[in-house]
């Protein structure tokens, strides 16, 4: 009897905290649409990456699957979350070597900047938030070692957070 109220308890929680979570995306979003359409101004002043690469030159994509991480929590916090993403990077056909050999470093630079992020933090973060602080964070490693980046972007193929 007392196992089954803990596991109501945690499922209640779960789907509390996945409510949330949703209502956190759908009003983030609103206020991205808003931010996109200010920058709309921005963006004819600048090309794109997108239009330096030659035409006929289709992206290859390559795959980190299961980066997954435990989430810092609060002192008063008992329970642990965890996140898992499945990474994809975008690079070319000359690149793509290169990049397969940099994909455990990334895995590496990945895992160390989502670890550090709280779970009232992930919980209410978009897709492209996510996205956005990993390519930071590779962009600032790839500096650091004074490297080109030897592909375009890393993107999100999937991401859990639990």
């Amino acid at each position: 009897m007392k196992n089954m109220k803990v596991i109501i308890a945690i499922v209640l929680a779960v789907v509390v905290g996945g409510a949330v979570a949703g209502g956190a995306v759908w009003y983030m979003s609103k206020g991205g649409e808003e931010a996109a359409a200010a920058d709309g101004k921005d963006a004819k002043k600048k090309p794109a990456k997108k239009e330096e690469k030659k035409p006929g030159e289709p992206p290859k994509y390559l795959t980190v699957d299961k980066v997954v991480v435990m989430l810092k929590h609060q002192p008063e916090e008992t329970v642990t979350h965890y996140l898992s993403a499945d990474l994809v990077v975008s690079t070319s056909a000359k690149r793509e070597k290169e990049a397969k050999e940099t994909l455990p470093m990334l895995r590496s630079v990945a895992v160390k900047t989502l670890s550090n992020l709280p779970m009232a933090t992930a919980r209410v973060m978009t897709i492209d938030q996510f996205a956005a602080e990993l390519n930071k964070a590779f962009d600032h490693e790839f500096e650091e070692e004074g490297r080109e980046k030897p592909f375009d972007e890393v993107m999100i193929g999937k991401l859990i957070v639990e």
